[in-house]
């Protein structure tokens, strides 16, 4: 079974409003794309480099926004992927 949902945290909304537009264009692409064409063929897509966590964010995953900015997100009991962070990175320091 694929996933087609996708949510924001508060955290990830409020994240969102510190960014620039072209993170946000390409955050909202990864999105309408899973809820188009599933999470399996988005992590297919190379630029988005979907991958999981390790240490104390084991568990969860994060896409490449740029190479400053990762999104961060969890799959959740219902089936949806809730993004719970989006934020801006250096030298992956998660």
């Amino acid at each position: 079974m694929d996933i087609y949902e996708v949510k924001l945290s508060k955290r990830a909304e409020d994240n969102l409003e510190k960014i620039p537009r072209h993170i946000i264009f390409k955050l909202q692409t990864w999105i309408d794309g899973v809820k188009n064409d599933g999470l399996r063929e988005m992590r297919k897509r190379s630029g988005f480099h979907d991958e999981p966590l390790k240490g104390k964010r084991q568990g969860q995953r994060s896409i490449r926004l740029n190479k400053a900015y990762r999104a961060i997100y969890i799959i959740d009991t219902n089936e949806t992927i809730n993004f719970i962070e989006v934020m801006e990175v250096n030298k992956h320091e998660y």
